[in-house]
């Protein structure tokens, strides 16, 4: 998968996962992951799927309805992604948090949601409910921060809320930020990330 890794100059910090939304690149979330944790070191990756052009994580097969099984494929060839990236760079597998973005940030949550220690937690923004009708992992103790727009065309919030839901009935630890905003990442939801994260 084309990346790019930074290697920070704290190793006992999480390694930070960057997975950017529909378009973007393996260069879009650099900046968050600054605003994060400067210390920590970054793997930022891009979606091996062209949408009209466009790089994405996963096919879809129309807006909000995904191809759930180029999802659970892609899902699986992160996952692995991760493992060989944890080996060539020495980073702590087990010590990886993602921080993703609407198509990036469903890529992170379908993680949590097919591999019980493919992450130690992660940072969600605009996220979509990526699976439904499947038994999760047991997350115990997996912190999750979810960044939602109460007027998100894209994302409704009963989305996010469903999100919140599955993952608590997992036994993940949550916390849903409302921005009154639509679809679009903001710094304010960007900060509130980061306060979350040093709390953790």
């Amino acid at each position: 998968m084309k990346h790019v890794f930074n290697k920070g100059t704290n190793d006992n910090k999480p390694t930070l996962l960057l997975l950017h939304g529909t378009g973007g690149n393996e260069l879009d979330l650099l900046p968050i992951a600054g605003m994060i944790d400067e210390k920590a070191s970054v793997l930022s990756v891009r979606g091996n799927v062209l949408e009209n052009g466009m790089p994405r994580f996963f096919r879809r097969l129309a807006e909000g309805v995904f191809d759930i099984e180029d999802l659970i494929f892609r899902t699986k060839e992160l996952n692995e992604f991760l493992d060989e990236a944890a080996v060539k760079y020495g980073f702590d597998r087990h010590n990886v948090i993602a921080v993703g973005y609407s198509n990036g940030a469903n890529i992170a949550a379908s993680l949590l949601f097919h591999y019980q220690n493919a992450l130690k937690g992660a940072i969600l923004h605009h996220p979509m409910v990526p699976r439904k009708g499947i038994e999760l992992p047991d997350l115990t103790g997996t912190p999750v921060f979810i960044a939602a727009g109460t007027n998100d065309p894209i994302c409704p919030p009963s989305e996010s809320e469903e999100l919140q839901s599955l993952l608590e009935k997992a036994n993940a630890k949550v916390e849903l930020h409302w921005e009154n905003r639509g679809h679009q990442l903001t710094l304010q939801e960007v900060e509130a990330a980061a306060q979350w994260y040093r709390g953790l």
